[in-house]
Formats: C-alpha cells, sequence, structure tokens
C-alpha cells in the first residue's frame, strides 16, 4: 500500500497565473530548481511526452516539475506559438507565463531557478531534457556540497 507521499503527484499542473508565481516563489524560498513541460493538448508531440515527464519528475524527488498548457494559463490575444510536430506547424495563442519564458514552441522545456530560465530544449527530445536535467541537477547539488 502507498503512503500519502507516495500518493502525491510528481508532476504539479500550473492552471493560472497566480499559482506559477505561487509555485516558482516557493521553490526560489526553498532553493529548489524547477522543470517547466510548457505543453498543448493539441500538440502531439507534446502529449507524448507527459509520461517521460512524469518519470523524470519521480527520479528527480529534490526539483520541482511543473506543466504548463498553454491554452489553459491565461490566454493572451495576438501571440503566436507553433506545435514542432514534423513538417505541420499550427499555430495558438500564447499564455502569459509562456511569453516570460520566452516559449514560441510546444513541446519546450525550461529549467528555471529563482524564478529566471537557465536551460531552455524545443521540441520532443528526451534524451537532451534528460542530459540537461542531470547537469544542472549536479550542478546545484555541487554547488552545496
Amino acid at each position: 500500500m502507498e503512503t500519502a507521499e507516495e500518493q502525491k503527484p510528481r508532476v504539479v499542473v500550473i492552471d493560472s497565473l497566480q499559482s506559477w508565481e505561487f509555485y516558482v516563489n516557493q521553490a526560489s524560498t526553498q532553493n529548489s530548481p524547477i522543470v517547466v513541460h510548457f505543453t498543448a493538448s493539441w500538440c502531439m508531440p507534446s502529449v507524448a511526452m507527459n509520461p517521460f515527464f512524469e518519470e523524470l519528475a519521480s527520479t528527480y524527488p529534490d526539483v520541482l516539475f511543473l506543466t504548463v498548457d498553454v491554452d489553459e494559463v491565461m490566454l493572451l490575444p495576438n501571440t503566436m506559438i507553433i506545435c514542432d510536430m514534423y513538417s505541420t506547424k499550427s499555430t495558438w495563442t500564447v499564455t502569459e507565463v509562456a511569453k516570460r519564458m520566452d516559449v514560441k514552441a510546444m513541446p519546450t522545456f525550461v529549467v528555471v531557478k529563482d524564478g529566471a530560465p537557465l536551460e531552455k530544449v524545443v521540441g520532443a527530445n528526451p534524451e537532451e531534457i534528460k542530459k540537461r536535467i542531470d547537469t544542472f541537477v549536479q550542478s546545484i547539488r555541487d554547488s552545496v556540497a
């Protein structure tokens, strides 16, 4: 039987600008790095990365993992993003959160420290995403040790 800690979601879904600010501020206060998956339900490469992102969250318990669906978090008019899906390009409105992180294509993965983006991977590239997170987490651990 799982404990309450094991049942806790490992990836937090951001549903508003306020929830984004809350979790980023909390992580900054706790000196915790954040990895964000900017996604969209209409972008199949983004959707396909969800299980991988959940797996990453289980691998790095000292990192906060956030998911932002760009169509659900405070839409802004006249700002366009692209789904990186083979040769097909679809444009949609982007969120305030995505705009702040300079996200223009789905999926995008951003490593954030103290509210600032430090690393970014655009596209569904699991090996590169894991490599960047490994490097970043190791640098954090080395600086603390």
